[in-house]
């Protein structure tokens, strides 16, 4: 009897730390399951604090003197010719859809008819950005609704397609554009086609001053430049499509506009270039290379702030 309660004793004794260790394991694994969740407190991404340039042009009133971020600008009084402000104006830049004031100016010099069809192609396409177009291939529209399109949506297969309609083709139209604007005096400006899409079409500020004055004296290209929508009928669509103005000033309709092109490729950076009355000045407003989608619209804001605010006093007077 003895013997047995020695003999299970001593199992029972061995038994023992393997029933701990498991006991122990257990927890362990129960632990391990639930790891301690530390809380970490996210400091929110301080918002960029604008530069104390940035922050001044902001609250920029028309007084002191007029800093503009477009890096080659120019303003002249139309009728006298007077140099209100520049900045840069010798720079040669690529002007990007500017070009497309020269592309209309051709187009309507050569006297085609406006009422003629034109379709889009595959030469059409732009192979050098990659950009899109509402317009698809095959779509056939006037050569006056491809005008609009160019001048104000800034369409660049419209623009493309007026180039390859012309007699003798895109060869002929560059060589007529490059003419056209030697004869405007347009010395320091070159053009390698009708889009604005090469980097290659380049001029300086003080050239597209002669370039606005003469498109200027187009009936066409004021009216159609300073349109802010245009509803089209394209081939294949339900309902015509609206096309809205790329310059939103003109959009916005407080501004007295007699006419106004926009551009951009990177490249140029942002451009606009417009004829406007301002205190009663028709002006001629040449803003090239500006960083940022707005800053061109915000140049334009402050220059009329600092016409208005320069010639006030002579009107109060």
């Amino acid at each position: 009897m003895l013997k047995r309660f020695l003999c299970l004793f001593t199992v029972f004794a061995l038994a023992l730390p393997a029933t701990h260790l498991l006991a122990a394991e257990k927890t362990s694994n129960k632990k391990a399951s639930k790891p301690e969740v530390i809380k970490v407190k996210h400091k929110p991404t301080p918002r960029k604090q604008p530069t104390v340039q940035e922050a001044l042009m902001d609250e920029y009133d028309g007084s002191g003197i007029l800093q503009l971020a477009s890096s080659k600008a120019l303003i002249v009084n139309q009728e006298t010719g007077e140099v209100l402000f520049a900045k840069n104006t010798n720079t040669l830049t690529p002007i990007a859809s500017v070009t497309k004031l020269m592309t209309a100016m051709v187009v309507l010099d050569a006297g085609l008819s406006m009422e003629e069809s034109l379709t889009v192609s595959q030469d059409d396409i732009d192979t050098l950005k990659g950009t899109g177009s509402r317009l698809r291939i095959g779509t056939t529209l006037s050569r006056g609704e491809m005008l609009q399109l160019a001048l104000i949506a800034s369409e660049n297969r419209a623009a493309s397609a007026l180039g390859r309609h012309y007699p003798g083709g895109i060869t002929a139209f560059v060589h007529a554009m490059n003419l056209k604007a030697m004869e405007l005096g347009m010395v320091s400006t070159h053009f390698v086609d009708s889009t604005g899409l090469n980097s290659q079409n380049i001029s300086t500020a003080e050239d597209l001053v002669l370039l606005v004055r003469a498109a200027y004296e187009y009936p066409e290209i004021r009216q159609v430049s300073t349109t802010p929508s245009q509803e089209v009928a394209l081939s294949g669509a339900r309902n015509p499509m609206n096309f809205v103005n790329t310059n939103s000033l003109v959009r916005k309709g407080d501004w007295v506009i007699g006419l106004s092109k926009t551009g951009y490729i990177s490249e140029a950076g942002r451009c606009l270039v417009m004829q406007a009355e301002i205190s009663g000045q028709p002006l001629i407003i040449v803003l090239l290379d500006s960083n940022g989608k707005q800053t061109r619209i915000g140049d334009a804001n402050r220059i009329r702030k600092w016409i208005e605010s320069s010639y006030l006093p002579s009107i109060l007077g």
